[in-house]
């Protein structure tokens, strides 16, 4: 196990009803005029949104609102938002939505104190100081409502790149399961890849001597295993929901990553597919990810191998592992189809003929030297060949 520093200060609010209590977790973490985040009309239509006013409300505390956050969060809004809250002297951030909507709002809360571009952040720079930020989550999914990460789309380019600092960990977040109960199957399905992504991104590690973390992650994609099929059934179970929303938490608060080196290389792939098509993360990354474990495996096929076996119950062929390990893949590949996600670029919406921009992008866009890394080096060669397996 490698040494690590783990700092995760995030006050997680969970269970029924728990919306009503936001104006009083923003006034203990110190906000007193606050941006409102939200995304489209799902917040309003429930009544959310009604709910966290009046909660603020009562709080007294003030607030203004920017709406329009859009799946694949977009630079242009977060511009906005990051003007917006200097006009307004905004001095937190309150998020209500997904990860999308918490994402934006993390790179606001960066920018609004940061005399350069917030781009800076999505090229590399480290964020070490931020606004606030508050979370009332919608979706069992990115895990950003915990994690010190945020993923944005530049469109001029349409590159789509991360940012990282504990600084832009949440104060608070609240989740409440029953928010999730109105969401679509499809919605709920590439929730539920996005948070076993999360989680296999840090299992493919080539650090040795990881036990612990390792049987954390078994643990939760067995709960994914288990409760992925019993909320697509019954969209209303309330105890499926609550066990898939703090998996999720779980899976990207980054406590099942400490002392290891993680992959990440999916997530990399799958961003150029979300950001040319605009198609739901989760379900890039079931078109991804078998793609990438198959390519991978050979590098320590041991590590596929094991999760194989541990979480989808594949016999072990202690003399050809790799039978094993193909096993284990082809196993999570059919879980992904059978809970509603696509298996190919065709039902996607990706398209062959885009293959060769979508690896310049990739692998040379935005600064990008050819390479990306995770548990291996993938030059464009690589990469190519990576999503001609997707079709």
């Amino acid at each position: 196990m490698n040494n690590f520093e783990f700092f995760s200060p995030t006050c997680f609010v969970f269970g029924k009803d728990t919306e009503t209590k936001t104006g009083e977790y923003v006034k203990r973490f110190g906000g007193t005029k606050v941006l409102i985040h939200y995304g489209g009309g799902s917040v309003i239509r429930s009544g959310l949104l009604d709910r966290v006013k009046r909660s603020l409300d009562e709080a007294s505390v003030h607030y203004t609102e920017l709406g329009g956050v859009k799946p694949n969060p977009r630079s242009g809004l977060v511009y906005e938002g990051i003007e917006l809250c200097k006009k307004e002297n905004v001095d937190f951030i309150l998020a209500v939505g997904g990860g999308s909507t918490i994402d934006s709002s993390k790179a606001i809360a960066a920018g609004v104190l940061y005399e350069g571009d917030f781009w800076d952040f999505y090229r590399g720079k480290r964020i070490e100081k931020a606004l606030g930020v508050g979370t009332v989550l919608t979706i069992a999914a990115a895990g950003s409502e915990g994690s010190p990460d945020s993923v944005i789309t530049k469109e001029e380019g349409m590159f789509k790149r991360g940012a990282s600092g504990d600084a832009i960990r949440p104060k608070f977040s609240i989740l409440n399961p029953a928010l999730t109960q109105s969401l679509p199957p499809f919605q709920t399905a590439a929730g539920i890849t996005d948070i076993m992504a999360h989680l296999y991104e840090r299992y493919l590690t080539n650090t040795r001597d990881v036990e612990v973390t390792d049987r954390l992650i078994e643990a939760l994609l067995l709960t994914m295993r288990h409760e992925g099929p019993r909320v697509i059934a019954d969209p209303d179970n309330y105890e499926a929901r609550a066990n898939i929303m703090w998996a999720g938490t779980m899976a990207h608060t980054n406590s099942c990553g400490v002392g290891r080196s993680q992959d990440w290389l999916s997530h990399t792939i799958e961003h150029e597919l979300s950001a040319m098509y605009d198609c739901a993360h989760g379900a890039g990354l079931a078109v991804t990810m078998p793609a990438v474990f198959t390519y991978e495996l050979s590098h320590n096929v041991m590590r596929f191998a094991q999760v194989a076996n541990r979480v989808w119950g594949c016999q072990m062929d202690f003399e050809n592992p790799e039978v094993t390990a193909k096993a284990g893949i082809e196993a999570f590949r059919n879980f992904l189809i059978s809970i509603g996600m696509p298996k190919n670029f065709k039902e996607l919406g990706a398209k062959e003929e885009d293959i060769p921009k979508l690896v310049k992008v990739l692998c040379r866009g935005d600064g990008r030297d050819g390479t990306i890394s995770g548990f291996v080096t993938l030059n464009e060669d690589d990469c190519d060949k990576i999503y001609r397996m997707m079709i």
